[in-house]
């Protein structure tokens, strides 16, 4: 593709289409002329009148009534009126732009504040003054749209980079509203100025505002990739779009790779780019699913939160440091909290939930209870709550004028390309400024070198006009060489000016030269693109705040994880060496003299009070220990004989017996007290 269909490409009429016109009606005893639509029907008109006095008319969905009316069905004005609707959605409303990422909206709210000087050394100002700007200006829509908008870009939970920075309080990660804009003020960023850069300088197109008073431009210069730097998120009408955000380094990088290598592949790309960077952090698994979201542009990945266990008072706490992208902290907390409420079986071992976060960070701790399983209500939680989600990655944008879905490859080649119109643009003005210049400072010199006779020209001519004229003449002059030898100030004729005007002009036509050379070659326009973009970087340091893992195993959730109801439980051993469990009500429904003779007078050794997620531990005669778990221990009634240990262990032995037994729980940090056969005592720390 050649320069001058690149530029044909990025204008802003390409792909667009003309509102079809719309049906009128006119009464019979209407005194205005009818339109040249119902002329036409008319003029056409041989149907006859049936039951209904309607007739057709052979003009395309139009029908003329017997008052002689023009009627169309419905069906077809919705048609008619939807195509126009929906492109204006999706062209001029819900979807970026994948030269610069930006809705009309954004770039318009940037550009206005460009436009009126808030750049980041100057003080803030108040955003009903540049919601109101935008809106009178360029986006003729409620000021509610507008100032959402600007609250985003703001917004450094939702954008990986902001570009406007905020005074006061413009929402936060727990849903919080921002405040009205008659309180809050802003600015843009340094960043921000990277994509506003060169736009006076012939480098976009522009288009008349809403009531041609004003030029707005139809695309930012956008120095860095920022729709893959910022993403973006939309519904049009049939359309979405959802994009993550990403590195800025790590896009430059692939950027550069691009121009380096046009045919890479999306597998060399992801070697740059290794997946996406939320600003809020978290945890991604960077599997197929991400792969085949860069391959096509659309795919789903996990996010997880980023969490790390704490010990508080002997129990476990679960601390989150970094929620998933997108997720209302507040609300996952209190969601959390009414699951323990609603699941006191499930999820009883958690005690309090306290959000902790302040200015230096995120932090929600969940506080367990002794004995919790932390790993299965960490999993559970996973499972059930935000704290894992999938996000549905759809990668469309306007590319070529049109919506179209575009892969990671498509995206960077697009911008790549784009950023070469740019530069080539850009180096044309400044050359042409550059002649501009040079061609009069050669004047200067001329008349500096010939001062004597120039001023006597002058002094004998009738007019400027003639004086202008006679100067062309003499020494080969342009029109504009001759003026500005006639506004010269005599200061310009002092030895040091003279100087001056040499080293301008032998600087100018390196400069020139320079130009030129660039104009001439595609490899040194991508040449200073890369360049320029390096040096963004280098200036815009951001170390990657997601971490991405390719185990796909490290996301699984085993069955043997699940977490189960704690419940509390009577585990009795017999004296015939059998053991059962019996939980608290069925415990309940006999007495405590009565739970000690079953029904067939078998005496229980040991009756034990514990819990269903904690093992039983037992002693024997022989010297042996078991451990057995609650789940592998039948449930029985007082009147039912319970499991032998001799089917419960293979090791067990028909003489043996137990001689205590205890809830793994009550035997840490305690000691036992051992006597054996032949009298001997031990001591032994558990």
């Amino acid at each position: 593709m050649d320069l001058e269909e690149l530029i044909e490409r990025e204008s802003d009429d390409y792909g667009k289409k003309e509102e079809p016109e719309k049906a009128t009606k006119k009464s019979s005893k209407s005194t205005k002329k009818p339109t040249k639509l119902m002329e036409e029907a008319a003029k056409l008109s041989n149907a006859k009148s049936d039951a209904e006095g309607i007739v057709s008319v052979e003009t395309e969905g139009y029908f003329k009534d017997e008052d002689g009316n023009f009627l169309k069905n419905l069906e077809q004005v919705l048609n008619d009126a939807m195509i126009p609707y929906a492109e204006d959605v999706i062209l001029d409303r819900a979807l970026p732009r994948v030269e610069d990422g930006l809705k009309p909206v954004q770039r318009r709210i940037l550009y206005s504040m460009h436009e009126s000087g808030l750049s980041p050394d100057k003080p803030t100002r108040k955003c009903a003054t540049i919601v109101g700007h935008v809106i009178g200006t360029y986006h003729p829509h409620g000021d509610s749209s507008v100032y959402g908008a600007l609250v985003r870009l703001a917004q450094d939970f939702n954008m990986r980079e902001t570009l406007v920075y905020g005074h006061g309080n413009f929402g936060s990660v727990d849903g919080d509203e921002a405040a009205a804009y008659r309180y809050t003020e802003a600015r843009l960023t340094p960043l921000a100025l990277e994509m506003l850069r060169d736009i006076d300088k012939g480098t976009v197109n522009w288009g008349k505002n809403f009531d041609d008073t004003h030029d707005e431009p139809n695309t930012l210069p956008s120095r860095f990739p920022n729709l893959l730097v910022n993403g973006a998120m939309g519904i049009a009408v049939g359309l979405a779009t959802n994009i993550p955000t990403h590195n800025l380094g790590e896009c430059i990088d692939a950027c550069c790779a691009v121009i380096d290598k046009p045919d890479i592949t999306t597998h060399e790309i992801m070697k740059y780019i290794k997946g996406p960077d939320f600003p809020t952090g978290g945890i991604i698994l960077g599997g197929e699913g991400l792969k085949q979201a860069y391959e096509t542009g659309k795919g789903k990945i996990l996010i997880r939160a980023k969490t790390h266990l704490e010990k508080e008072k002997d129990k476990d706490v679960i601390v989150v440091d970094e929620f998933p992208y997108g997720v209302n902290k507040a609300e996952l907390l209190k969601k959390i909290g009414q699951l323990k409420d609603a699941n006191k079986e499930l999820l009883g071992g958690i005690g309090d939930i306290r959000d902790e976060s302040d200015r230096n960070g995120i932090r929600a701790v969940i506080c367990l209870k002794k004995d919790a399983e932390t790993d299965k209500i960490l999993n559970y939680l996973f499972k059930n709550t935000d704290l894992q989600v999938s996000f549905g990655i759809n990668m469309v944008a306007i590319a070529g004028g049109k919506p179209k879905q575009l892969s990671l490859k498509e995206i960077l080649s697009y911008y790549v390309s784009y950023q070469r119109d740019i530069v080539f643009k850009r180096t044309k003005f400044e050359c042409e400024q550059a002649e501009d210049r040079a061609e009069i400072l050669s004047g200067l010199l001329i008349a500096v070198k010939n001062i004597d006779e120039v001023v006597k020209i002058i002094k004998t001519s009738n007019s400027t006009g003639e004086a202008r004229e006679r100067l062309m003449k003499r020494f080969f002059l342009t029109e504009r060489q001759a003026q500005a030898i006639l506004d010269m100030r005599l200061a310009r004729l002092t030895s040091l000016e003279v100087n001056k005007i040499t080293d301008e002009l032998e600087e100018l036509n390196k400069k020139i030269a320079r130009y030129k050379k660039i104009l001439a070659s595609e490899t040194l326009q991508y040449q200073v693109v890369k360049d320029e973009m390096q040096t963004i970087k280098t200036a815009n340091q951001s170390k990657r705040k997601t971490s991405i893992l390719k185990d796909e195993s490290a996301f699984e959730i085993a069955e043997d994880a699940e977490l189960k109801p704690i419940k509390d439980v009577y585990v009795c051993y017999s004296e015939r060496g059998a053991l059962k469990k019996i939980y608290e009500k069925g415990f309940n429904i006999s007495s405590r003299s009565s739970a000690k003779t079953s029904t067939l007078n078998e005496v229980h050794k040991f009756i034990v009070k514990t819990k269903t997620n904690i093992d039983i531990v037992l002693f024997t005669n022989l010297g042996n220990m078991y451990k057995v778990q609650i789940d592998n221990i039948l449930e029985a009634r007082w009147k039912d004989r319970g499991s032998l240990l001799t089917d419960l262990f293979v090791s067990y032995q028909k003489d043996e017996k137990v001689v205590g037994m205890f809830a793994e729980n009550e035997l840490k940090k305690k000691e036992l007290l051992f006597v054996t056969k032949d009298g001997t005592i031990r001591k032994t720390s558990c």
